[in-house]
């Protein structure tokens, strides 16, 4: 009835002979959510077998373990401030965000085309566009609540250790605005790279290589055009090529308390916001044609 009268149809039900669905059909924006939460709790191997939660709860437990350690010491002795700053505290601790993310976005986007489960998903209801946009989102907030959970607790710490509540919102809330452009970035290299490699350990290679040793590149370079080349201004440039060094610019930009080899001047700002969401919208747009792609076989 509903293709006569040319309403377009927001659910697809099979009659196998079965018992008949009777129930309201909540179309794609269910399927979506459901989409979305099922991603985030397979990154964290919830929901799967016992192996699958190992890596993701050791780097997490990994990436607290210090900040259990400078809560401790702010708390004993009483220091007027924390040892490091809260954007400065997910610099620190980039090798075991990248790793997250190099490892768990496989399980988001190479597993279904892999085992060709992609077609099964877009033969319902559902677009290619939604679909990696989900999944994108699935790893991004997954990311975020990675960096997140430490600096809770380094903000727990220095309220306990009395430190003005003022200045420690302040702080915090410009590492979590960060944290969220970061995430955002990262999910997309890394979802990216996994959605065409369908080899797990291809994806996280690859990831790998984008994410930690290319920032390695990123970070010799900055400081041999800054304390070799004499070349502020070509640091501060070099930073535009990874994801890192944009948050870490940014940072510095924003007195987060994240040193740059070149200090990030004002007229940069605008050009690190700039790449940055485009290196977002970039992946993004990635994703979908390459789930288009497959979804269209």
């Amino acid at each position: 009835m509903s293709e006569l009268s040319g309403t377009p149809r927001s659910g697809v039900i099979h009659d196998l002979g079965y018992r008949h669905f009777d129930g309201v059909r909540e179309g794609t924006p269910a399927i979506a959510r459901t989409l979305f939460v099922t991603g985030v709790r397979h990154a964290y191997g919830l929901g799967r077998s016992g192996k699958s939660k190992v890596m993701p709860f050791l780097l997490l437990a990994m990436s607290l373990l210090p900040a259990a350690i400078v809560v401790g010491v702010v708390v004993l002795t009483g220091l007027d401030s924390l040892p490091v700053s809260y954007a400065d505290y997910t610099n620190q601790t980039q090798l075991l965000v990248s790793l997250f993310a190099a490892a768990q976005a496989p399980v988001l986007f190479s597993r279904d085309l892999r085992h060709r489960s992609i077609v099964l998903y877009l033969a319902r209801p559902l677009s290619a566009p939604v679909f990696a946009l989900m999944r994108w989102l699935s790893l991004a907030v997954s990311m975020l609540v990675f960096t997140l959970v430490p600096t809770l607790l380094l903000f727990a710490g220095a309220l306990l250790a009395g430190l003005d509540k003022s200045d420690q919102l302040t702080s915090v809330g410009k590492a979590i605005a960060l944290q969220v452009l970061l995430a955002a970035m990262v999910a997309g290299i890394a979802g990216l790279i996994s959605s065409v490699s369908l080899r797990r350990g291809f994806a996280v290679v690859g990831s790998v290589m984008a994410l930690i040793v290319l920032t390695g590149v990123v970070t010799v370079v900055q400081n041999i055009a800054y304390y070799e080349g004499d070349s502020e201004s070509g640091s501060v440039a070099t930073g535009l090529a990874s994801p890192w060094s944009l948050h870490n610019g940014l940072a510095n930009a924003w007195d987060a308390g994240v040193d740059t080899p070149a200090a990030v001047g004002a007229a940069w700002v605008p050009a690190y916001v700039i790449v940055a969401l485009l290196l977002v919208a970039g992946c993004l747009l990635g994703l979908v044609a390459r789930f288009r792609k497959v979804g269209s076989r």
